[in-house]
């Protein structure tokens, strides 16, 4: 009896000659990699297990969810591969390389018949050419790491024959999106797939990447396609050697064999929250959008920034709607570059970023927000996943139509003049009314609290509330990050109560201008700080928001110790150690100050 391909595959890397579904064997990962997502915690399980690798020249570091280094626990992560790297002479393909598994098929690292395991969840996308790619967590990738191998179920194989001609209109996007409205997210739950047809042979290496790209989103293990001539000529160019062919057994058993009609196929667009909940597209047409991404290891190849550009050639995208780009690879990037491609993308208006995961990661162009509805090329638009928005899935050509005419479309009926954006209600302008605000009276003028006396100067904002909760927010949140990066003091925020006062030396508060360095103290219910002097952007905010800050010349003679209490009047000016009586004499608020603190804040 016959194997499937991927039993084939599993055989080849195993002891065993003949696998059949359900048996569990230890399978040989001829490339093993981890993502600056998970490649962190790949290293601690190798560190704190005393393990080493295996084979480095088996063995790789991507860098493509955060490949702008934007994000400072990201940064972190990097930072911890690159120097595991250095110690066991693993390549880095860095943050300017591209997405992982794309990297894979470019740099002939995988194909026709060989393993590779990685921690993105889209490993399976190796399958577009013919290869078994599969995404673990960072444990099983630590063990792959250490001993080369892994243990893996053999699955179960459903052959998909596709019958009658693609239409001329329908994409490699809008195929994976036909087959999620005919499979659902479970119907191919667990199973190895295999595409046959004449259709599926005339099919290019990027619109194999695509449809493969989606077979997470189905549920299924892999997306197989047994490579034809020319795609085993590209893999042959880029491993440098000739390569055999390991395709399914004539005879091999499959779990359900299904054919397709291809010829039926229409586009269709995937509404947002469930990449299956997938419909025509004149369902959706007309629907406006905010923006439009164009990208992910599903469509961020050189064919789909083609298409795009075809569409946005002469044209502009809508006004107010942002069209963002980001391709696969920084080979696709350059060869954009020479084709005019980047330029096109210019000139229309559109956001290019360098080569990653981009939308369907944090650290990167394609994230939106909430209220915002996006039209995506990604394969993923789970709430959250892309943003807090709302996100349509299509393919390039939906896409780039759409960010011109600035509401869903198709190519075809791209209109002469964009959508624009109207206001929801006629809101008139308003001045500034003059009448005075009622005061309130309530506040205390005199305050009394324990002392935290901090003796440094230039504590900047930075140090106050760094930069990495900058997206926060809630005032209520604020608190508990004040000071976690002034060394020493990484748990004021635990241990401060409500009604301590703050005392540093000069240039408290320097740096930039953020609100948040002044409402972290607020959310933790500090009653003042006192400084000899303040950053001048940060005064000016801890005023406007009612907060007391005090200015002092010197402050010797309290001859004060941290957690003394002191007494402070806002009015006079007068700061007293109340341990010893002292009282030194420091800048009253001024006829502002004290206007705006009365008032509870500027507004």
């Amino acid at each position: 009896m016959g194997m499937t391909l991927i039993e084939k595959i599993l055989a080849n890397h195993s002891k065993h000659d003949i696998v059949k579904p359900n048996d569990i064997i230890d399978i040989f990962i001829d490339v093993r990699g981890a993502r600056d997502f998970g490649g962190a915690n790949v290293v601690k399980n190798i560190v704190d297990n005393g393990l080493g690798v295996n084979d480095p020249t088996r063995t790789f570091f991507t860098f493509d969810c955060n490949p702008t280094g934007s994000d400072q626990k990201y940064a972190v992560n990097q930072q911890i591969c690159r120097n595991f790297a250095r110690d066991n002479a693993i390549k880095v393909h860095d943050i300017d390389a591209g997405i992982g598994t794309h990297l894979m098929i470019h740099e002939g690292l995988v194909y026709s018949g060989s393993t590779a395991v990685t921690t993105d969840s889209h490993a399976n996308i190796l399958g577009a050419i013919g290869a078994f790619g599969q995404g673990m967590g960072d444990q099983d990738i630590a063990v792959a790491w250490a001993k080369g191998s892994v243990w893996f179920k053999v699955p179960k194989s459903i052959k998909l024959n596709f019958i009658g001609k693609k239409p001329e209109n329908v994409s490699a996007k809008d195929i994976a999106l036909n087959l999620l409205a005919k499979f659902g997210a479970n119907d191919l739950l667990g199973y190895s797939v295999e595409f046959y047809g004449e259709a599926i042979d005339k099919l290019t290496l990027d619109e194999r990447i695509t449809i493969a790209s989606m077979g997470t989103e189905m549920g299924a293990i892999i997306l197989f396609f047994t490579p034809n001539e020319e795609i085993m000529k590209y893999s042959e160019a880029r491993v440098g050697r000739k390569l055999e062919l390991v395709k399914a057994d004539a005879d091999a058993q499959y779990e359900k064999v299904i054919d397709i009609d291809i010829s039926k196929y229409t586009q269709r667009v995937s509404r947002p929250g469930k990449p299956h909940d997938t419909v025509d597209i004149n369902s959706v047409m007309k629907t406006k959008i905010d923006s439009a991404f164009i990208g992910s290891c599903t469509n961020g190849r050189i064919e789909d920034l083609r298409i795009a550009a075809e569409i946005l050639q002469g044209r502009q995208v809508a006004p107010g709607v942002v069209l963002k780009i980001v391709p696969a690879t920084n080979e696709i990037w350059d060869q954009a570059l020479e084709e005019g491609l980047i330029q096109i993308f210019k000139n229309a208006g559109a956001l290019l970023s360098n080569a990653g995961c981009a939308g369907c990661a944090a650290g990167q162009v394609g994230q939106n927000g909430a209220g915002e509805i996006t039209i995506s090329t990604g394969n993923r638009n789970f709430p959250g996943k892309q943003g807090k928005g709302e996100v349509y899935l299509a393919s390039p050509a939906v896409v780039a139509a759409s960010a011109v005419a600035g509401y869903i479309t198709n190519p075809d009926e791209i209109p002469e003049e964009p959508m624009l954006f109207t206001p929801k209600t006629n809101v008139a302008s308003k001045s500034v009314k003059s009448a005075e605000h009622k005061k309130t009276t309530d506040r205390p003028k005199v305050i009394e609290g324990q002392v935290w006396y901090i003796k440094e100067d230039n504590i900047d904002t930075d140090m106050i509330f760094h930069n990495r909760y900058l997206a926060i927010t809630d005032i209520k949140e604020m608190g508990q990050y004040t000071f976690d990066n002034l060394k020493g003091y990484e748990k004021f925020a635990k241990e401060a109560k409500p009604g301590d006062i703050v005392l540093v030396q000069k240039n408290f508060g320097s740096g930039s201008s953020r609100q948040q360095a002044v409402d972290c103290f607020i959310s933790l219910g500090i009653q003042a700080v006192i400084a000899e002097s303040f950053g001048s952007i940060y005064e000016r905010n801890a005023i406007n928001a009612a907060f007391p800050i005090v200015t002092y010349k010197s402050i010797e003679e309290l001859d004060l110790n941290d957690k003394d209490k002191i007494r402070v009047n806002f009015a006079t000016g007068e700061i007293t150690n109340l341990k010893n009586n002292k009282t030194i004499k420091a800048d009253p608020f001024s006829e502002v100050q004290m206007d705006i603190y009365m008032n509870g804040g500027m507004f």
